[in-house]
């Protein structure tokens, strides 16, 4: 199994273009706390420099050309709603010990107040979640890992293949990223995995998560909800 795991990071694999934006943007995220420069310089530089990988190491397998515009931002719609709506339903929902605890840690925002009227970081920041973000992540999750997880071959078999157990690990494990949203995340995890297999394009599976973080950003600053910026 760890040799299954670690096959990726072969140099000149394909997954490479897949798993290197994601990794550098864990990897950035995890060093932020450890360099000099506030989050007004971390977050930018994370968004260049990632930038420049997806555009050095995935560019050939990046697709942008979505075929179901409206239902594909309709989808990512109704995962924003799905998103805000426990916490603007039930105050204090996300304060039960299932959401916050040890392992899932608690609902912190990222963002300083110092940086929380920088119009250069709030562009990068918008930027960032609405359409790097989206981009990385599907790469990753739905045109890498839920196809890798049937088979190391995962580049002969067509977007959208899935088997129970790719989908819901891949899920899960989408969920266990988002920390103490992880319900919110795992029922995203499953909307977009669904898409993917409906629509078996990339495109407007990056198109349906980029339609839900942009609305998230616009709730965020429109509500000053700075907790869904974590």
């Amino acid at each position: 199994m760890l040799n299954r795991l670690l096959r990726p990071l072969c140099f000149g694999s394909p997954s490479w273009p897949y798993v290197v934006p994601f990794a550098a943007f864990l990897v950035l995220l995890a060093l932020a706390a450890h360099l000099p420069g506030g989050a007004g310089f971390h977050y930018p530089l994370r968004v260049v420099l990632v930038t420049g990988i997806l555009l050095t190491w995935s560019r050939g397998v990046i697709e942008l050309r979505a075929s179901r515009w409206v239902s594909s931002a309709l989808v990512g719609a109704g995962v924003f709603l799905i998103w805000i709506a426990p916490d603007a339903l039930w105050p204090g929902y996300r304060s039960h010990w299932l959401l916050q605890n040890s392992l899932t840690g608690s609902v912190t925002s990222s963002i300083p107040d110092s940086v929380r009227t920088d119009f250069l970081f709030l562009g990068f920041r918008i930027v960032g979640s609405a359409i790097l973000v989206p981009i990385v992540e599907e790469l990753f999750w739905r045109g890498w890992l839920m196809r890798y997880l049937i088979s190391r071959r995962f580049e002969s078999l067509p977007l959208g293949t899935w088997t129970w157990g790719a989908f819901w690990i891949s899920a899960l494990l989408f969920a266990s990223e988002h920390g103490a949203f992880w319900d919110v995340g795992l029922a995203a995890g499953v909307i977009y995995n669904w898409w993917m297999i409906r629509t078996r394009s990339l495109a407007d599976c990056i198109l349906a998560h980029a339609v839900t973080n942009a609305c998230l950003a616009a709730y965020v600053l429109a509500f000053g909800q700075w907790q869904y910026w974590f």
